[in-house]
């Protein structure tokens, strides 16, 4: 009965699609660059043409070409880039660091949340984004709706619950009573390698398309010290030889320099933060081919919090902050110079009140060239990603996800943060400032 029902509903479809119910035809559209900023070459170049049919681009021609037919997008006075590429991002955020709102926030506020985050992720050009720490629900959700077309928003990788130990920066029981009991925590939790086996597991089977673990106490956190080592190297390697296994990429949050190296050892595909690396953590990461993924803006913010409004941030957390940040800021510039592949990525949710792209200026400040801080949240970003092949550049064969801004952010770094036109998938969702859906 079930596999005649199955065979009705291929034919009905088929029928469908023969009858007009299929794909539209092609629609051809050409951009006019001014300056294009492709996201491989160092080298920019002026009066170019992007050739795009459907979500893709079909060329990259010298000069303003007009192919019969094609719609032309006038971006001739603009510099022209890749969508950027964020790697360390919660969608369930809502930028609200007081210790009530653990009490107070449910998964419903977490997904109105994300749908805000979504459409600022577009405002600010941010057309890929890889969400590292989100509840199992509302992620999933905005990603089906933004696929459906229901709401705006990027492409997602998501991790769903970032994963540790007990008493671990992801312990949300962390500060609190033994009494409280805090509902989805063990999700977060991993104790003992057969049991990262399992969450990985069903991490995937509940649709994580990335794996985070959590090696080292945090700053954000209650009580934990952020230069502890706080999984083993067995429940490390379990939980990254499972994802790896499973096709997955493996983000580790780590502060300390034993977490750090440990975690590349163990295969790890990106340290994130990695605060107290040294020369020894940058040679085992080139060795590796692990990136850094900085996060300077979210240090920057909870530090200015820990300084000016310290009553506004958890118990221990100024503390960190204040001690942390500047060192983070430091270790991005000497990796940079050790020649360790960085990747973007600011730890934000985005309705907090800074702009996402503040992070281009903090890479440049710590030491990165305009264009190498460009590269972070373009080429660097997909490779990390594991999608070079589709996002993080202006070539043919990738999706059209291109963003341009008014002037040179070779020689302003913060035009960046002043996004004009927004292009995902070939759908312009900003135009002349300002969002189109």
């Amino acid at each position: 009965m079930k596999t005649g029902i199955l065979r009705g509903c291929a034919v009905a479809a088929l029928v469908a699609g023969v009858l007009g119910g299929g794909s539209a035809s092609a629609k051809d559209v050409v951009i006019h660059a001014g300056k294009l900023i492709d996201g491989v070459s160092a080298t920019p170049r002026t009066q170019v043409s992007i050739l795009i049919r459907d979500d893709r681009i079909t060329g990259v021609q010298s000069g303003f070409v007009t192919p019969a037919g094609a719609e032309v997008i006038d971006l001739s006075s603009k510099t022209v880039l890749p969508g950027f590429i964020e790697c360390h991002d919660h969608i369930s955020s809502n930028g609200d660091r007081r210790p009530l709102n653990r009490f107070t926030q449910t998964t419903g506020d977490a997904t109105i949340a994300a749908v805000a985050n979504a459409r600022r992720e577009i405002e600010e050009g941010f057309t890929t984004v890889r969400d590292l720490g989100s509840d199992g629900i509302s992620a999933p959700a905005v990603i089906r709706a933004i696929a459906a077309r229901q709401i705006v928003g990027p492409r997602y990788w998501t991790a769903l619950q970032a994963m540790g130990p007990t008493g671990g920066h992801s312990d949300r029981q962390n500060g609190l009573s033994p009494a409280v009991s805090i509902a989805g925590r063990d999700a977060a939790i991993i104790d003992g390698p057969e049991d990262a086996v399992v969450k990985v597991r069903q991490h995937r089977r509940d649709g994580a398309t990335v794996i985070k673990i959590m090696p080292s106490g945090g700053v954000g956190s209650i009580g934990d010290d952020p230069n502890h080592m706080t999984m083993t190297d067995a429940e490390m390697k379990a939980a990254i030889d499972t994802a790896h296994e499973l096709g997955l990429k493996v983000a580790a949050h780590a502060h300390g320099k034993q977490a750090i190296d440990h975690a590349i050892l163990a295969g790890v595909d990106s340290i994130e933060h990695g605060t107290y690396s040294d020369a020894e953590s940058y040679k085992l990461m080139k060795e590796h081919g692990t990136f850094l993924v900085p996060t300077l803006l979210v240090a920057d913010a909870i530090y200015q919090n820990a300084v000016k409004h310290p009553e506004t941030l958890p118990p221990t957390v100024a503390d960190k902050a204040i001690a942390v940040t500047p060192v983070m800021i430091g270790n991005a510039g000497r990796a940079y110079k050790a020649g360790v592949k960085i990747a973007f990525g600011t730890d934000q949710g985005a309705t907090s009140d800074r702009n996402k792209a503040e992070e281009f200026a903090l890479l440049v400040k710590a030491g990165l060239t305009p264009m190498d801080a460009i590269f972070t949240a373009t080429r660097n970003a997909a490779e990390l990603i594991g999608t070079p092949q589709d996002i993080g550049s202006v070539q043919t064969g990738r999706y059209a996800d291109i963003v341009a801004v008014e002037g040179d952010p070779l020689a302003d770094i913060t035009t960046l943060q002043r996004v004009e036109f927004v292009m995902k998938g070939g759908e312009v969702l900003k135009n002349g400032g300002r969002m189109t859906r």
